[in-house]
């Protein structure tokens, strides 16, 4: 009996489920850019910058988010276990520097472009857990990519409500007095490194027979992972909206914070029950195998030697880079040249840019259209709020409902991915005009777009271009993000917000805060051109998904039905 618990043990501390549970916990934990605008104001404040010396440190924290591709290719040659290594050094060396920064323990106070360079480290450990845990877990779950990233995904995107719990929880006010977020920077440094490496020997490629029947157990697993996601951010949700209505003291925080830890501890009871059904089957089918005798054995042919291969001579220069730049078709793998010079990563990249990085600037801005279109802070916390839970929501709804489509229908996921873009348009819209009240609905629309975008994205980039480069190619599509942000939100929406605050002028000065642009006037244009190039990047996901139309027809998924891998046995359907 000890040995056989033994045995079990170790096959949950080394199987794909647990695998995938460490992958939650991680990106859980992987989110802390999305609470900069908490502990911004002690950047501000306690080194003295101005609003545009702020914005910087903020440009650069997105920049560090977004931009992977180092990672993905170090991924290319690397195990995950050094993946998430590198990432988890970066996270605690850049915060934890940023932080002694704050606090003043650094004499002199660091000029500008070393506190950018600390935040941007910091931050980019972000695109290293993406790539070690995330691509990890899509290779492992080939056939439920979709429903992968949008449950992964879906975590990252609560990721910045669960640090605020835990947050309030350390460091709330025990008695009605102020919060000091100085201490958040060092709960965001040393965190997440310590997730990543409390799983650095779990996050792996594990190889696993497929079956019709163990398709359908990992899809009602993954079905309890998302019931349990479901309500965290249903929990966090009731949270969020009594923390800002009544106020708390430091034990009501702290059993918030309690309640959050354990529901995210949940998830281990269905690895468990996945793990115990393999484990007895894989005991049952030994049991009834037959040992093969000594003349099966004997009888048992030798390998044909490999057929030596047919050389030729050397082709041309020229020959050769027009054959390394010819694709394969579509869901091989392509190389990394392959793939970035195709037509269809193009479109991809150009939706991501145009449609991603316009409700990438709604969010940022959200403040800023709030104070301008005359609502109160407590509203415009709460847009910020609404924006993260329908956020996550977007990620799983998509990662579920664009795979369920596919399997039944044949539906392509950049088609899926065109009608999101359009469903961001009345979002867009909404600002634009500032119709009264409106900005609620605009919150809730554009954050679950701008969730739902990611799985779909990440997903048909995986099948298009395959998995071999996955880790390059995911983080390559993860930098027209910035790109998108830069364009839209510096060059179009803050010039037009500041020309028009100019022509106000003094009529909306603000006491310590510059001049403010005031008025429906302030986002109309920009919201109008924001508008008009989504519809565009919904027509090119569209032609794209009419390129691939016959591919997606087919059975995308036909080569992982093999099942070659380690020697672990489905468990029989349980009904």
């Amino acid at each position: 009996m000890a040995t056989a618990a033994a045995a079990f043990a170790v096959q949950v501390l080394r199987g794909r489920w647990f695998m995938a549970y460490g992958s939650f916990l991680i990106m859980s934990a992987a989110g802390a850019t999305y609470i900069f605008a908490i502990y911004s104001k002690d950047i501000k404040t306690t080194l003295g910058y101005t609003q545009e010396q702020l914005n910087t440190v903020g440009f650069f924290k997105d920049v560090g988010a977004n931009v992977g591709i180092h990672a993905g290719l170090v991924a290319e040659v690397t195990p995950p276990w050094l993946v998430l290594a590198v990432g988890a050094a970066m996270n605690l060396g850049g915060y934890l520097m940023l932080y002694l920064s704050v606090t003043g323990r650094v004499r002199p106070a660091p000029p500008l472009w070393l506190v950018c360079l600390y935040i941007a480290v910091g931050a980019n450990s972000q695109a290293f857990a993406n790539t070690g845990a995330l691509v990890t877990c899509v290779k492992n779950f080939p056939e439920s990519r979709g429903v992968m990233l949008g449950l992964l995904k879906g975590f990252v995107g609560l990721s910045g409500a669960i640090f605020t719990q835990l947050y309030l929880a350390f460091y709330g006010p025990g008695g009605g007095g102020g919060v000091d977020t100085k201490p958040l920077i060092l709960l965001v440094g040393w965190l997440p490194a310590a997730v990543s490496v409390a799983f650095l020997g779990t996050i792996r490629i594990i190889r696993a027979p497929r079956s019709p029947v163990a398709a359908r157990r990992e899809y009602r697993a993954f079905c309890g992972f998302l019931y349990v996601s479901l309500a965290l951010a249903a929990f966090l949700m009731v949270s969020i909206i009594l923390q800002k209505r009544f106020p708390f003291t430091r034990a009501e925080y702290g059993v918030c914070a309690a309640v959050v830890l354990s529901m995210l501890l949940v998830p281990f009871a269905i690895v468990l029950r996945e793990e115990s059904a393999l484990f007895r089957n894989a005991h049952e089918a030994r049991a009834e195998a037959p040992e093969p005798s000594p003349a099966t054995v004997a009888a048992k042919p030798a390998p044909l030697p490999e057929p030596l291969p047919v050389t030729s001579k050397p082709a041309r220069v020229g020959a050769r880079l027009v054959a390394a730049l010819r694709p394969p078709p579509r869901g091989e793998d392509y190389t990394i040249l392959q793939a970035l010079v195709s037509v269809d990563m193009l479109f991809l990249f150009t939706a991501t840019v145009f449609g991603v990085g316009g409700t990438l600037t709604a969010i940022d801005n959200m403040g800023q259209i709030g104070e301008s279109l005359g609502y109160p802070q407590r509203s415009i916390a709460t847009f910020v709020s609404l924006i993260s839970i329908w956020n996550y929501l977007g990620r799983v709804a998509a990662g579920f409902a664009s795979e369920a489509l596919l399997a039944r229908h044949r539906i392509p996921r950049p088609l899926i991915l065109a009608a999101v873009l359009l469903l961001t348009v009345p979002g867009h819209l909404l600002i634009a005009f500032g119709v009264p009240g409106s900005l609620y609905v605009a919150s809730v629309m554009i954050g679950f777009c701008f969730g739902a975008a990611q799985p779909l994205i990440l997903a048909s980039v995986s099948e298009l271009f395959g998995l071999k480069y996955y880790s390059t190619l995911y983080n390559f599509c993860g930098t027209a993000s910035p790109v998108g942000s830069y364009i839209l939100n510096v060059r179009v929406a803050g010039r037009m917000y500041d020309r028009e605050a100019a022509r106000q002028g003094a009529v909306a000065a603000v006491a310590g805060k510059g001049v403010t642009c005031i008025g429906v006037r302030c986002y109309k244009e920009s919201f109008l051109v924001i508008t008009a190039v989504t519809v565009a990047a919904a027509v090119v996901t569209a032609v794209l998904a009419w390129r691939t139309r016959d591919f997606y027809a087919g059975d995308i998924y036909a080569k992982f039905k093999a099942g070659i891998g380690e020697d672990r046995v489905e468990p029989k359907e349980q009904l």
